[in-house]
């Protein structure tokens, strides 16, 4: 069957997610079970491993990827009714919010909430692009006390501050030997740009496209690492390594601990002057596994 243009298929999924979203608020709001709906993307791992549904066997396997409203095929859409309509909401976590490519879908979310639909908030947080807002964002495109339960992984924003729930993989309670003095992660997109990645020939690199194992295996090696990843600076702290971070987006300015900002002309040269916060792991997944208690009540798992 021939396929419809790019401008075709652009406007057919633009009519299918109206009226998806349409359907969805026109219909009964249940909360027989829990689905769990994230950026699914199995090329950045740092979105990949950001949902609860990893960490806890109430949710394993319930989860949608946040995007699924744009598939244009009969199947997927009459699946996510289903899946919109009969459950609660696990929404996170990931830089959802101030996000253009997101807004449409956290609105709807905002809706359901407001119909009846138990929603939580789970680690969630700004992700502004543009470098003018960088540490200065002060709202969010929704109201997360519109929803039943908030926790946002950006310290100084409305919400209890809720780090990403990764901290409790079991990746982290195993040893790792320096073999390594810098290791350099770059974001997926970063490492296409050779004009960037060549800064760094002279040291050991690699990027958030690998498996989670692997990457952590770079980081423990590591002494002091250098990226512009989330997720690699944020499990680099909690390995307890000096982070140098070229950042790329809002979010990296709201974690409660700072790690050390700089560029990508700079950053060999600064990252040894970055330092360590004793005790991060810990702190995340206490809070993390305190918040799942209330989460789960609020939700009536059983």
């Amino acid at each position: 069957m021939q396929q419809g243009t790019p401008m075709i298929n652009k406007i057919k999924s633009s009519y299918f997610k109206k009226a998806t979203f349409k359907k969805i608020l026109s219909l009964d709001q249940k909360n027989e079970g829990i689905i769990n709906v994230h950026r699914y993307d199995t090329s950045n791992i740092g979105d990949l491993y950001c949902a609860p549904h990893q960490y806890f066997k109430e949710l394993k396997s319930n989860y949608s990827d946040i995007f699924l409203y744009k598939r244009t095929d009969k199947n997927s859409r009459i699946q996510l009714v289903e899946d919109m309509t009969r459950n609660s909401l696990i929404i996170g976590g990931g830089g959802l919010l101030n996000r253009g490519s997101f807004t449409n879908q956290m609105k709807f979310y905002q809706e359901l909430a407001l119909k009846g639909k138990k929603t939580v908030l789970w680690g969630v947080g700004h992700n502004e692009k543009k470098p003018s807002l960088y540490g200065k964002i002060d709202s969010y495109d929704v109201d997360v006390e519109k929803f039943g339960l908030t926790g946002t992984r950006d310290y100084s924003m409305p919400g209890e501050w809720l780090p990403c729930v990764s901290c409790l993989h079991e990746l982290f309670d195993k040893s790792y030997e320096n073999t390594q003095e810098i290791g350099v992660i770059f974001h997926k997109k970063t490492i296409q740009q050779p004009h960037i990645t060549s800064k760094f020939k002279d040291y050991s690199s690699t990027s958030n496209t690998i498996d989670l194992d692997a990457l952590i295996q770079f980081i423990g090696k590591s002494e002091y690492i250098v990226t512009d990843s989330y997720h690699a600076m944020y499990w680099s702290m909690m390995l307890g390594k000096k982070v140098a971070v070229i950042p790329n987006s809002s979010k990296f300015y709201d974690f409660k601990y700072h790690p050390l900002f700089t560029d990508f002309d700079n950053a060999i040269a600064q990252v040894k002057n970055a330092t360590i916060k004793d005790g991060l792991l810990e702190e995340c997944r206490e809070l993390n596994r305190n918040f799942a208690k209330r989460a789960f009540e609020y939700l009536e798992v059983k």
